[in-house]
């Protein structure tokens, strides 16, 4: 009789054709993404140009350099802390209260390092602009509260929650544009803090509508909610980085008439990363199903189902990377305006193929309890962009360009090696790993 049904809840379950939150979270991801295309778009017509949208474009690259790999680890361990409390009908409170300690903390040290080295920030990366550099402290410290709701929302089940946090973000930024635009001001501060201010109120939204409520329940260890914090930071911080490299180094190495230049580059980074954002709302059905797998241990069917999700990954990127050589040139001239080369958008589309296919590897490894190696690969990865960015090439796009292949592959190819590790050695996930891979997703609009 139990035979019968498990098979019969084996049947259901597989008759289910996404897990729970999947459409919720993909609409979500599928709004932000739109937004971030108007929202450059709108920005740059406002200003009346690249060259007076630069700024802005600096700091929206900036933002989700920083932001998501500071604050992305606390939204996992969250996430993870409270399903993990959930399963066992205990309350959640004492978790969320030292996860937001934790979260204030990190948002205040990073702070005051950024504002001690404003100074450098503000002649180096935003051409002596102050209000910029201000406005970039107020949006990494915005996203803290934010990657708590989401990780409460996550760690609850509540999926439509997550899906007006990560979703709101987008369309505010360009609503509050318009508005700025319609009222005609053309100087770049305001616009700086609209990025800053926007994702406030996403949070502002659920938390008002008591979606982020929780109940009492045994008090939290610092164990219970930092297992894998220092080495899932580590990761975050470097991939995020990793992913928002080629604007903000452009914007570094320029030369001071190249800033329409470095802005127009910034639109085919942009374009580029479509594949990746498309993968993104993918793995939303498809990685839970993976881990599912790993947890009850049939590591062939693990194994099995990967390669499949491998092959899409592959054919997305390549069809990426033939359509950026294809047509890239013709779509970001009536997007944006702007002219870049056939080999520029293919030579990111591509890279944007190695990351996205590095993703996916290093989040399979995760779920596989691999949490220091994914920490080391994208460090490694970090560490490539730096040397062959500074010694490939004199000139501006291609010397960035070959970095961001040569740290992708190099990131690719340490995950393929740790995926083959962990498979070799049969380790076997627990809901934590499981919870970690499902939520690490360090590419953000």
């Amino acid at each position: 009789m139990a035979d019968l049904v498990a098979a019969s809840d084996e049947q259901s379950s597989s008759r289910v054709p996404l897990p729970e939150g999947t459409i919720p979270v993909g609409l979500g991801l599928l709004v932000s993404g739109l937004a971030s295309f108007v929202f450059l778009r709108v920005g740059k017509d406002a200003l009346g140009g690249e060259e007076p949208f630069s700024p802005v474009l600096s700091l929206w690259f900036a933002t989700f350099a920083l932001a998501p790999g500071f604050f992305l680890p606390l939204e996992q361990e969250l996430g993870r802390a409270l399903s993990h409390r959930r399963a066992l009908g205990q309350g959640t409170r004492p978790v969320v209260r030292k996860v937001a300690l934790l979260g204030l903390g990190l948002a205040a040290i990073v702070s005051v390092l950024m504002l001690a080295a404003g100074p450098l920030i503000a002649d180096s990366y935003f051409d002596g602009e102050w209000v910029m550099m201000f406005a970039l402290v107020v949006a990494f410290a915005s996203y803290a509260p934010v990657h708590l709701a989401r990780g409460i929302s996550s760690g609850s089940g509540r999926f439509k929650s997550y899906a007006v946090v990560m979703g709101a973000d987008g369309v505010v930024r360009v609503v509050l544009c318009l508005i700025l635009a319609a009222a005609g001001v053309a100087t770049v501060g305001p616009y700086g803090m609209a990025v800053a201010l926007a994702p406030l109120v996403g949070f502002l939204l659920v938390w008002w509508g008591k979606q982020l409520r929780t109940e009492d329940g045994p008090p939290a260890t610092w164990g219970e909610v930092t297992p894998n914090l220092g080495w899932l930071l580590l990761g975050s911080v470097f991939a995020a980085g990793l992913v928002n490299a080629g604007p903000v180094a452009a914007n570094l190495l320029r030369e001071p008439d190249q800033k329409e230049l470095v802005t127009q580059f910034g639109y085919g980074v942009l374009l580029s990363r479509i594949p990746l954002f498309l993968f993104q709302a993918v793995q939303a059905a498809l990685l839970p199903r993976l881990s599912r797998l790993a947890a009850r241990n049939q590591l062939d069917e693990f194994r099995r189902g990967f390669r499949k999700l491998l092959v899409l990954v592959i054919a997305v990127g390549v069809i990426g990377t033939v359509g950026a050589y294809a047509v890239g040139p013709y779509v970001i001239r009536k997007m944006y305006d702007a002219e870049l080369q056939s080999r520029t958008l293919a030579m990111l589309a591509l890279s944007s193929a190695l990351y996205m296919l590095a993703l996916a590897l290093a989040q399979a490894v995760i779920a596989l309890r691999g949490h220091a190696l994914v920490g080391a690969g994208w460090g490694l990865g970090m560490i490539t962009f730096v040397l062959v960015t500074w010694l490939s090439a004199d000139q501006l796009f291609r010397r960035i360009e070959f970095g961001l292949i040569a740290s992708s592959a190099a990131s690719l190819c340490a995950f393929a090696v740790a995926l083959k590790r962990q498979l070799r050695k049969g380790v076997e996930p627990d809901h934590g790993s499981m919870m970690d891979a499902i939520i690490d997703m360090p590419f953000e609009t």
